[in-house]
């Protein structure tokens, strides 16, 4: 049976298509991502020659941004647990106040002995801002309603900053955030093969 022409065609793929996963964790509140991949080359010069000769290739980053829709909760609050630590002083906020004023001074007049002071430091706690929250993976997984489906990942993503603003004007609140990361695979069909 002979296959017709319209359905032998390339896939793509809409936002709707998409299902973001932060370190397995469905996050249904990212409404954007982006990102972009710079290098540093510079042209190497010789005398006698106004043309380079070669160029030089120095340091890559990988950064982007984040956009979240957010409902009645931070849109990285899952992400902000005791499941996926950070380490600081655990001291309340008067001791904490204490230990601010009296470390020029004297270590003494902290209300925490001295011995516990290292323990403290190394009690795990939840991330407090989106910057604290350990580096994390995020895939990216599209899936259209032929059943084709692509597939990409950002590796060891660390937040930099986040900013989010409301206003009568409207209708949804955003949270936008920038990230840097250490590593992306290309988006690359499930149907793809590599070539032999």
């Amino acid at each position: 049976m002979a296959q017709s022409a319209y359905t032998q065609t390339f896939t793509s793929f809409a936002g709707a298509d998409i299902v973001a996963t932060f370190n397995g964790r469905v996050v249904g509140e990212l409404q954007a991502i982006t990102y972009s991949v710079t290098r540093e080359k510079a042209p190497v010069y010789v005398m006698g020659d106004a043309n380079p000769k070669s160029f030089s290739r120095g340091k890559r980053g990988i950064a982007g941004s984040l956009v979240f829709t957010v409902f009645d909760r931070d849109a990285l609050h899952q992400m902000k647990t005791t499941d996926n630590p950070v380490y600081r002083h655990g001291l309340n906020s008067t001791e904490s106040g204490a230990f601010n004023a009296a470390n020029l001074r004297n270590v003494a007049d902290i209300n925490v002995s001295q011995d516990d002071l290292p323990g403290k430091w190394a009690e795990p706690q939840a991330p407090k801002y989106s910057d604290e929250i350990p580096p994390f993976d995020i895939t990216i997984n599209f899936l259209n309603e032929y059943g084709q489906s692509s597939k990409m990942t950002i590796f060891g993503v660390e937040i930099l900053n986040e900013g989010m603003g409301m206003s009568v004007d409207d209708i949804t609140t955003e949270k936008a955030c920038t990230f840097i990361a250490r590593g992306i695979d290309d988006m690359v069909s499930d149907a793809y093969t590599e070539p032999r």
